[in-house]
């Protein structure tokens, strides 16, 4: 079992807020079906990445989920 550091807990907060973020963003997505579907979409990356613990890939993570959501919400 690897130890959590600072950064991690960090991590951790910076995601969910980015979960908040995701779901209130959502709310402008006009299509009620699309709007789960993203917010489900955000769900499953996060339960997808759960298991990480190296520092830098869920930076990198966090930073292509952001990417990707900015696209998916500029084309709904």
């Amino acid at each position: 079992m690897c130890m959590l550091t600072l950064k991690h807990f960090v991590l951790q907060k910076e995601v969910l807020n980015l979960y908040r973020q995701v779901t209130r963003a959502s709310r402008s997505i006009p299509d009620p079906a699309a709007r789960s579907e993203t917010v489900a979409w955000f769900r499953g990356e996060i339960e997808r990445n759960k298991h990480l613990t190296d520092v830098g890939v869920i930076e990198s993570r966090i930073n292509t989920t952001l990417r990707e959501l900015r696209q998916v919400l500029r084309v709904s």
